[in-house]
């Protein structure tokens, strides 16, 4: 007597050799050695990417303070771009002229380098010499603007190391590079991180770039990646300790007399051992301020051999201010 399969049994004997089908097949592929693509050793990931981006915007926001500062003209730095390129398209992309320093990275023993354009040379080297920050046509560099351009290369490598200790890399300068000369720091097919930033001041505008070896920036980079994600927590040992380290801290403190007029008589009168006779009651407090901010009201007076301040009150409103008082008691 035949038997007779119902739609039941066929779906579930469909569903057997689909199983068994796909459990041979997995243990085939467990079985295969894994494919390893020479071609992408060195290969930065994009969470890699992601975290070269946040130690670059901070390079870029601390050099753009401390070029302004050093100049004392108003400067900008920003992040443009990062990129994996084989270093033989680097080398194409340089500006010609152009000016080059190669910087060693410690503690990994590698070499990279910094190209500055050449339009942003001769308006920080006439704002450093006094002068508005004029441009001039391209040329090369003389010795005394190559003396003044190396200390701003300076600056940059140091801010660099500023931004990447987190991860205990450190940037340091080596020497001026020709095109010929850079060409042999690293081989062509090597892969390496560039990274742009665009510098402008008053009356320039430039690019800054920066190439760095790939390879020898991945142990770093997966550094980087794990200090990013670990869960930043202010313990009350931490607090504890800044207020300790804050307690021993130095602040200017100046007792400053109230505001009053002077004949110019009087003042133009003034002779070594003169006295002033100023118009303001000994009974009348004076302002006491610490680090340029009014704290309180007190009294001048003494303590043993040294000047000293008998507090009052607060005072009502605190602002800052540059205390430079032509009569003042410093405690």
């Amino acid at each position: 007597m035949e038997k007779k399969l119902g739609q039941e049994d066929i779906d579930a004997l469909f569903a057997a050799a689909n199983a068994s089908a796909k459990a041979v097949q997995e243990d085939k592929s467990e079985q295969l050695p894994e494919t390893y693509v020479f071609s992408r050793a060195g290969k930065i990931s994009n969470d890699q990417m992601r975290a070269i981006s946040t130690v670059n915007d901070l390079f870029a926001r601390n050099l753009m303070h401390s070029m302004s500062g050093w100049l004392r003209t108003p400067f900008r730095a920003k992040l443009v771009a990062g990129e994996q390129l084989p270093f033989s398209e680097f080398l194409e992309r340089l500006s010609t002229p152009t000016y080059l320093y190669s910087v060693r990275l410690e503690p990994l023993g590698a070499v990279g380098l910094i190209e500055l354009d050449l339009s942003l040379a001769s308006p920080m080297v006439d704002v450093l010499l006094g002068g508005n920050g004029q441009t001039t046509p391209l040329r090369e560099l003389t010795e005394i603007e190559e003396s003044i351009m190396t200390a701003v290369i300076e600056m940059v490598v140091q801010e660099l190391t500023l931004a990447w200790q987190s991860v205990g890399l450190e940037f340091a300068l080596e020497k001026r590079e020709t095109e010929a000369q850079a060409a042999r720091t690293m081989t062509l097919g090597e892969k390496t991180l560039c990274v742009s930033f665009e510098l402008k001041m008053t009356a320039a505008q430039g690019v800054l770039n920066l190439c760095l070896p790939a390879v020898v920036l991945n142990a770093i980079l997966r550094r980087l990646i794990a200090e990013g994600d670990r869960p930043r927590r202010r313990s009350l040992d931490a607090t504890s300790r800044i207020r300790e380290l804050m307690a021993g801290a130095r602040a200017g403190i100046a007792l400053q007399l109230p505001a009053m007029r002077l004949r110019a008589s009087e003042i133009a009168a003034l002779e070594p051992g003169a006295i002033l006779r100023l118009p303001i009651s000994r009974h009348e407090c004076s302002d006491l301020y610490v680090g340029g901010l009014q704290l309180a009201q007190a009294y001048p007076m003494k303590s043993g051999e040294h000047r000293a301040a008998r507090l009052v009150g607060t005072a009502e409103s605190v602002q800052t201010m540059q205390v430079s008082p032509q009569t003042s008691m410093a405690n």
